[in-house]
């Protein structure tokens, strides 16, 4: 929250790469924010907790826990902290997933600060564009491979096991990103 007297918009920026969150954070506080920074979900807890976010800027996969968690602490905290998930492993299954955990947005990476600020006004109720095509059964492979891949807590593998497929076929498997 903001602080009495104090007009500028907290934010919390959570990313485990030193480089792109220090950037990050001198972008968005020219852009107008109060921004607190960690390199991990569980350094970010006890900061939310603390003084909860206007709005957050959180990467999905970090080392330690998922940023999902994190989603669903500051949603848990204040329904109205605005959340944008950022990630380098994008999966409508994942999005859809932090959607319903609260967040606003959710844009892979790299994103600049200016997709970051225009990502805060979304309306994550109303503005789910519907694809024209359906995905291709790549994509759809790609995803649910994703989301088993997240049920067993990044483990590939547990994964395997549970795809019964053998770990090296998998690894290519994940290594490789659908077109469509």
């Amino acid at each position: 929250m903001t602080q009495p007297g104090n007009d500028t918009p907290s934010m919390l920026l959570v990313d485990d790469d030193d480089t792109f969150r220090e950037v990050l954070a001198r972008a968005m506080t020219k852009r107008g924010f109060a921004v607190t920074t960690a390199n991990s979900v569980e350094t970010a807890l006890p900061l939310a907790r603390a003084n909860p976010p206007e709005y957050a800027v959180i990467d999905l996969k970090m080392n330690g826990a998922s940023g999902l968690v994190l989603v669903q602490t500051l949603h848990e905290l204040d329904p109205a902290t605005r959340i944008v998930i950022l990630t380098g492993y994008a999966s409508i299954a994942t999005a859809v997933e932090a959607i319903k955990l609260g967040a606003t947005q959710y844009l892979s990476k790299p994103a600049n600060a200016d997709e970051i600020v225009a990502a805060f006004g979304h309306n994550a109720t109303t503005d789910v564009p519907l694809e024209a095509q359906p995905a291709s059964i790549g994509r759809l492979e790609w995803e649910h491979i994703q989301r088993v891949l997240r049920e067993n807590d990044d483990n590939i593998t547990v994964t395997a096991r549970v795809l019964n497929m053998h770990r090296r076929t998998l690894q290519r498997k994940l290594a490789k990103r659908p077109n469509n």
